[in-house]
């Protein structure tokens, strides 16, 4: 079943045309990539489902009920974190505070401890520096932060955007299996939407995969197909 479906997505920058008809799926449960060069319009398809942009034709389909036209306070409501691309965390706050910032929408008290429980699991350098500013963190610990305040919003779709740039190789490997072990939890059953710019590691972790490219989809199929077609590879994903 389709947790989310777009279709015909457009979105302007003004007079720039950004999206030209953009149709996508993700079904419940799914790591799905969305792949292709810097400008092809990835971040602008998340940035357009979280409703930080609004679409100027199509729809957003979120389990069962349009999102276009919703604030981004209201999407997130509804099950949609979103990770921006670089750090997009509260600098000038604790670690603790951006965790309780990530909760505020929620109530349910018990259920939000045993959250936190499971986000220091998987990323247990944040749970050592919870008094510590947040802009003090390294690089790769701000990510962590990131992704682990918009897990507490216990949302159903998490879209992440380039969670790997800037970080170590062995950050990269650590990263892409934390984001399996999320994926995976039987708990709590998060569906992910992928942005990523290593297309080897995005495609060997999802399920399925998507080639944008100048703002329209040029090919998708299951992730092991996109990986080992010789043609997508050199067209698309920039491997010779």
């Amino acid at each position: 079943m389709a947790l989310l479906t777009i279709r015909n997505l457009c979105v302007h920058y003004g007079a720039i045309q950004a999206l030209h008809g953009v149709d996508l799926e993700v079904q419940e449960g799914q790591i799905v990539a969305l792949l292709g060069s810097n400008g092809a319009g990835k971040t602008t398809t998340l940035r357009a489902i979280s409703g930080l942009l609004k679409p100027s034709a199509g729809d957003i389909v979120f389990d069962g009920q349009s999102m276009v036209g919703l604030p981004p306070e209201l999407i997130v409501k509804r099950g949609i974190a979103h990770v921006p691309e670089g750090r997009g965390i509260f600098s000038n706050l604790t670690v603790e505070e951006n965790l309780r910032l990530g909760a505020y929408i929620r109530t349910d008290t018990a259920a939000v401890a045993a959250d936190r429980e499971w986000v220091f699991e998987l990323f247990p350098r944040l749970q050592e520096r919870l008094g510590q500013n947040a802009g003090t963190l390294s690089g790769g610990e701000q990510r962590m932060l990131s992704m682990a305040r918009a897990l507490l919003s216990r949302p159903r779709l998490l879209l992440l955007d380039e969670p790997s740039l800037g970080l170590a190789p062995q950050l990269v490997q650590a990263i892409f299996a934390t984001i399996r072990r999320i994926s995976q939890d039987p708990a709590r059953r998060t569906t992910i939407l992928l942005v990523e710019q290593n297309a080897h590691m995005a495609l060997a972790t999802a399920a399925y995969g998507y080639i944008l490219a100048t703002g329209q989809i040029k090919t998708h199929a299951p992730a092991g197909e996109l990986a080992n077609s010789d043609e997508v590879r050199k067209a698309y994903l920039g491997v010779v």
